[in-house]
């Protein structure tokens, strides 16, 4: 039906320009942006009022009409820059799909939203010539072809490799976990009598029909607070987390995130962004020790202190994501690790070093830290993250992620 409208509309003006302008408007949707017919209407008078003169005044009459969120404008802007090229576009489409350019793109750090504007112009085609084998990966990664990538470490995965790792964690099976509060809602069922509402329904007829009103608890998500290290050992791993986070801030209101180097930076904000390569970008421009050096405890006690009470309210879970490779300050790191486990009701900490077999704790930090967990697991790989959401929803099996099994023997 919309593809219909707007072949109407584009009838209704002469040339190629609005059969383009509508062409358009349809790799904005299929990448993304919320466009109807109207807005492609005004999109073309707009062109027709100003004229094909300046291309500044051509994007800005596009910007204007086609654009209704703040949080589009940098799918916007690089769909314009792939589409309306100067010349030779038809030798740019094909320089762009071949081989060779491609893998010298790879290397180069790839602008936010171009991922999805690439696909929405190119379809498949630029990644079935940049990745040999066909990978295939669903939702929960069970049975398919992507038994090597599932198991690969993300820090040891190509370019294509890693697109594809994270295509797949937007497309895990999200936790649905849930907590009783304080609160009632309405229920169909005799669970409680809800007084108050049976009187206000009695006094609509007088009191001469007295019918019961029940109530039972309201279950609400529980608030998900991420702490992730972002120093050199581990910003590849946390990149790669705030794909996933980024996924569950889509299905959860309440969900704050931290990231910690030398100092804390609260990144909730930017991680709220539509599009999740621009959130990730935002983040790492809001922070200013991003792959530099680490102080577990001190950002911990900043935590405690600045942010614990605002966040760590109604139940809240905790992810804290580090090597736990702390040199200096020991006892502080001990002190606000209880202070932490103390504060939520739940605390989760993911480990990259657990990739390697035998695994035990014998740096210090991570001695100090294991205590005061409740889960300790890994976070290197798809698997991991698929056990991560099965332990967020309660699914996990009992004693898989036990800090107590990391204990060195005495």
């Amino acid at each position: 039906m919309v593809m219909a409208a707007e072949r109407d509309v584009s009838r209704t003006v002469d040339g190629r320009l609005a059969d383009n302008i509508v062409f358009f408007a349809r790799v904005l949707r299929k990448a993304g942006l919320r466009i109807g017919p109207a807005a492609v209407t005004d999109a073309i008078e707009a062109v027709q009022a100003i004229g094909i003169g300046d291309r500044e005044e051509f994007y800005t009459a596009l910007h204007a009409t086609l654009v209704k969120r703040h949080e589009d404008d940098a799918v916007f802007e690089e769909a314009f820059r792939l589409f309306w090229r100067a010349r030779d576009l038809v030798g740019k489409m094909i320089a762009l799909m071949s081989p060779v350019v491609t893998r010298h793109e790879e290397r180069e750090k790839r602008k936010a939203g171009e991922t999805r504007v690439s696909d929405a112009l190119f379809g498949r085609q630029e990644q079935r010539l940049r990745d040999e084998p066909d990978i295939e990966i669903d939702a929960r990664f069970t049975a398919s072809g992507s038994e090597v990538l599932r198991r690969t470490d993300f820090a040891q995965m190509t370019a294509a490799e890693l697109a594809e790792a994270k295509r797949a964690i937007s497309n895990l099976v999200l936790p649905l976990d849930e907590v009783r509060t304080r609160r009632f809602r309405r229920s169909t069922r005799p669970m409680a009598i809800d007084a108050r509402a049976t009187m206000r329904h009695a006094m609509r007829t007088g009191g001469a029909l007295i019918l019961p009103r029940h109530r039972a608890p309201k279950t609400v998500h529980p608030p998900l607070v991420v702490l992730a290290d972002i120093s050199g050992s581990m910003s590849q791993y946390t990149r790669i987390f705030l794909h996933f986070l980024h996924a569950l801030g889509d299905h959860r209101r309440r969900m704050h995130a931290f990231l910690f180097g030398t100092r804390l930076s609260n990144v909730t904000r930017p991680m709220r962004h539509r599009d999740p390569d621009l959130a990730v970008e935002a983040c790492s421009q809001a922070v200013s020790d991003w792959s530099g050096g680490t102080r577990i405890g001190e950002t911990l006690k900043e935590f405690n202190r600045l942010w614990s009470r605002r966040v760590l309210g109604q139940g809240a879970v905790v992810l804290l994501i580090t090597d736990g490779l702390e040199r200096e300050g020991i006892e502080l790191l001990e002190t606000e690790m209880d202070r932490l486990h103390r504060s939520c009701r739940r605390l989760i900490w993911l480990n990259p070093l657990l990739r390697f077999e035998g695994f035990e704790a014998r740096a210090r930090g991570v001695r100090a830290m294991l205590p005061h967990v409740d889960d300790l697991r890994p976070v290197h790989n798809l698997d991991a993250m698929a056990d991560l959401v099965a332990a967020l929803s309660g699914a996990a099996p009992r004693g898989a992620g036990d800090p107590r099994r990391f204990m060195p023997a005495a």
